[in-house]
């Protein structure tokens, strides 16, 4: 390994500090399912409280977190406002947490069995 290749892999504080930052916004179960969900579809918060099954006041605190720190982007419609997971590093995050969380389990993760589907909530299609 050369010097060069070394100084490529030093990663800068600053941005050591703002992954840092999602993996604190990642350390909440209720987030984690809130950007799961939006992995397949942009979800309103009343559509994303029923998911959930949280009152959307304590979602929409949720969302604006994620808002903050840049893993969800918002699109108003009207009076209503839907969110979306803001790019695929982070819907690649969330689903390889996700995925990494089933091999805590005894079984062959459902991933490995090619059906990653059924790991979305129910009445959500395959997107994203």
């Amino acid at each position: 390994m050369n010097a060069d290749s070394q100084v490529a892999r030093v990663l800068p504080a600053e941005q050591a500090d703002l992954a840092a930052e999602v993996f604190r916004m990642l350390a909440d179960s209720t987030r984690v399912r809130l950007l799961w969900a939006l992995l397949a579809d942009e979800m309103s918060v009343n559509e994303l409280a029923d998911v959930v099954d949280k009152p959307g006041p304590s979602v929409s605190q949720h969302l604006a977190k994620l808002r903050m720190a840049r893993l969800v982007r918002t699109r108003r419609e009207g009076t209503q406002v839907f969110y979306r997971v803001d790019n695929d590093h982070v819907a690649r995050l969330v689903r390889d947490a996700v995925y990494n969380a089933e091999h805590a389990g005894p079984d062959l993760p459902l991933h490995h069995h090619g059906d990653a589907a059924a790991l979305r909530p129910a009445g959500q299609g395959a997107r994203a």
